[in-house]
């Protein structure tokens, strides 16, 4: 059966709170604003796929920003302005289910910043993890990046499959529509060995790290930064032994010609690396399924060299030879 990951965004805000003896707290809360004075605007919205723009499911956040600019606004909860973003379950571009933030806004112009996550049918990572700013009322968000979670050893988690929207709203006329732009890039391995024959069983580990990988992602203007950073995620054998894969990850977008490392680890404790750049690049709504052929692997030999596909959507293909 199919799993299917939901991430649940609203993890991504710390936030700021204070005592009633704290005096100094930098976040203050106005007063009631009556319930009629508070519109709740309709949601539509979709994916900005030009050969398919079908409507989102997923999990979405909106973020007021006051009109024509990055700076956050907040969400009344309660009669309140809170730093509270407003939080959908999304299916098929209308809300659902019962755990919802809804907007509550004044009328007026605002500029909103949706983040969301989408639902898939397909298998994809399971534990992606991501770093996310705090937040407080008249924070500028061009300030602010959802960033890697590191690891250790100067390596990074995978992250969520972000998508993206920065679109003008007049609350009290406008339903809040926006067409969301992947953000995130996505990878699939499926190794094999040359000669057909099963992987042995003394393999331990099989790992890959990906380079070149942005460091972290503009809360407003979804841009990217510092792509230095290099991402791990382990490899999955098969039944028959026969592969090696993994559910797809998403990352953030590379540089050009990413390195691929291949780090396979046996029982007794011997490790081969095996290292190629990409012919393609990582970019966002760019989805790869790479076909990495390996030499045979041996407990005492070398699998060598590897080749790979082009894109499944142009796909690359990795040979390996056997190194004795």
């Amino acid at each position: 059966m199919k799993k299917i990951i939901l991430g649940i965004i609203s993890s991504f805000l710390i936030f700021a709170s204070c005592s009633k003896d704290d005096s100094d707290c930098s976040v203050t809360q106005p007063e009631a604003v009556p319930a009629p004075a508070l519109i709740t605007p309709r949601i539509d919205v979709r994916m900005a796929d030009p050969l398919n723009q079908s409507a989102f499911t997923g999990v979405l956040e909106v973020y007021p920003c006051t009109g024509e600019s990055s700076i956050y606004y907040g969400n009344y909860v309660n009669g309140k302005l809170s730093v509270f973003s407003g939080y959908y379950t999304i299916v098929n571009g209308v809300v659902s289910g019962e755990y919802n933030r809804e907007l509550h806004l004044p009328t007026g112009d605002y500029n909103m910043v949706y983040w969301g996550t989408p639902q898939y049918q397909d298998q994809i990572d399971t534990d992606p993890q991501i770093v996310s700013p705090g937040l407080i009322q008249g924070a500028d968000l061009s300030k602010l990046y959802f960033s890697l979670r590191s690891i250790g050893n100067n390596l990074y988690s995978p992250v969520f499959d972000l998508v993206y929207a920065v679109k003008s709203a007049h609350i009290g006329t406008d339903a809040l529509q926006a067409a969301l732009t992947r953000i995130s890039a996505g990878l699939k391995l499926n190794v094999k060995q040359t000669d057909g024959s099963p992987f042995i069983s003394e393999i331990a580990s099989f790992k890959v790290n990906i380079g070149n990988i942005a460091e972290k992602i503009n809360f407003y203007t979804a841009e990217v930064v510092n792509m230095t950073k290099t991402v791990q995620f382990e490899l999955e054998r098969s039944s028959d032994g026969m592969t090696y894969s993994n559910p797809t990850v998403m990352l953030f977008p590379s540089a050009a010609n990413p390195p691929l490392e291949l780090l396979i680890t046996l029982e007794d404790g011997t490790e081969y690396n095996l290292t190629q750049n990409l012919n393609s690049t990582l970019s966002s709504n760019t989805m790869l399924t790479l076909n990495i052929n390996v030499g045979t692997i041996l407990a005492d030999g070398n699998p060598g060299d590897f080749t790979l596909d082009d894109w499944n959507e142009s796909s690359e293909t990795i040979d390996f030879p056997t190194v004795n």
